[in-house]
């Protein structure tokens, strides 16, 4: 009876069945670098982001101290050009006061002065002496009560150096009658004073003349 043969079975593997595990393998690690690939370029987009919100941050700080600041010469600048404006306001009142005041004065002067050079005492007779001196004396006191007002009024102001200081009866003058008496005078056109000037003026001079 022959012996029973041995039967060696083979079996055969096919190479894509011994590839599996290396291929899978081979993809976690794939997966595993993609993930930490993804995870760093996650952490640099937040290091991008942090850094631009810390520049903004610095900005806006900055920003800040600027507005801080500007309000600060803001609110300085304002005081002091206000306080300048009303002095400048206050200063060019007063000027343009002075100046209508001045402007008064050189009407009354002009006036006075055209009467006092009309007045020629050559040609006075002995028959009229008496009359036409005393017309002469009160045109020339006239003018001087005038002149001493005007330098009393405008003294130690910007105008004073125009009519020097002014004299003792002026002064007492001054100091009897409120300054502002000669202020409203001058300011009315000098009506007070003007048309007594002019009528007197015109009285002399039609008499100088007869």
């Amino acid at each position: 009876m022959p012996a029973p043969s041995d039967h060696t079975h083979h079996i055969k593997m096919r190479s894509t069945q011994m590839e599996m595990p290396t291929r899978s393998g081979a993809a976690a690690v794939e997966d595993y670098d993609s993930k930490l690939k993804a995870a760093q370029d996650e952490l640099e987009r937040i290091h991008v982001q942090r850094e631009e919100l810390e520049q903004k941050k610095r900005a806006l700080e900055e920003l800040t101290a600027r507005k801080r600041t500007f309000l600060s010469q803001q609110v300085e600048l304002s005081e002091k050009l206000g306080a300048a404006v009303t002095l400048i306001e206050r200063e060019l009142y007063e000027i343009r006061q002075e100046t209508e005041d001045l402007e008064q004065c050189r009407v009354c002067f002009a006036s006075h002065l055209d009467k006092l050079e009309k007045i020629n005492p050559e040609s006075w007779t002995r028959d009229n002496l008496s009359d036409k001196l005393e017309r002469s004396i009160m045109a020339v006191d006239m003018a001087t009560d005038e002149y001493d007002q005007a330098a009393a009024h405008f003294e130690g102001g910007r105008s004073g150096g125009i009519f020097g200081r002014a004299s003792k009866r002026g002064r007492t003058r001054s100091q009897a009658t409120h300054r502002s008496e000669f202020l409203l005078n001058l300011r009315n056109g000098l009506a007070f004073n003007l048309p007594l000037c002019a009528l007197g003026g015109a009285a002399l001079v039609i008499y100088l003349l007869k």
